[in-house]
């Protein structure tokens, strides 16, 4: 019988600066997206555990969208992915022992069927498997910060992306570093960013036109 690790289930209200209204585990809150990074190479058991969390995350009739095409530092590839990034995103990740463009797929062809279709949720379900991914990296000491700001055109040619495939992100994925690393003005925003509260995100029966 599969027993939860206690440390996943116990619920808490504070994680460093953190709070939150209602106890739940120390991994939602505690967990944040850092910009400064060691450097240091990325163990092959350490990223494909990510991979394999991101793999188990739930998806519209099993469609399973989500890609992932990937490159460590020190490698050609990771040049190429570097390079796809808006300038303020190449200062800092630079420094990340990998670079993952996360893509989706929308068109599948259910189990059971013969005939294709086109999943509404394809980008949904490929957040579902970032999350997976980051909640992984966490609880193993390491630290993602997914990007939107990156040329897809660019990404699409060094990657080779098929037409039907949706880029959706690149993900930085790193030790966390010292601060330090990072140009002035982004060190004071080297630390966990706030939340909204509760009361401005959740609604009971239906959603208020200022939401």
């Amino acid at each position: 019988m599969f027993e939860p690790d206690p440390a996943l289930v116990s619920l808490v209200s504070q994680a460093g600066e953190r709070a939150a209204d209602t106890p739940v585990s120390s991994l939602f809150i505690g967990r944040w997206s850092s910009r400064a990074m060691t450097g240091e190479p990325i163990p092959d058991h350490v990223l494909f555990a990510l991979f394999e969390a991101a793999r188990f995350a739930p998806s519209s009739y099993n469609s399973q969208p989500w890609r992932f095409a990937f490159a460590r530092r020190g490698e050609p590839e990771f040049e190429k992915l570097h390079a796809c990034l808006s300038e303020p995103n190449r200062v800092w990740s630079r420094n990340a022992s990998a670079l993952v463009l996360v893509a989706s797929k929308a068109a599948f062809t259910p189990d059971g069927k013969t005939e294709e279709m086109m999943s509404g949720s394809a980008s949904f379900d490929a957040g579902a498997a970032w999350a997976s991914l980051a909640f992984q990296a966490s609880l193993l000491g390491w630290s993602t910060r997914a990007m939107g700001g990156f040329d897809r055109g660019l990404a699409r040619a060094a990657t080779q992306a098929p037409e039907g495939l949706k880029l959706e992100a690149m993900v930085a994925i790193g030790k966390r570093g010292d601060p330090a690393l990072l140009p002035e003005d982004r060190r004071p925003l080297e630390k966990p960013n706030r939340r909204k509260k509760i009361k401005e995100i959740v609604f009971t029966g239906g959603f208020p036109a200022d939401c």
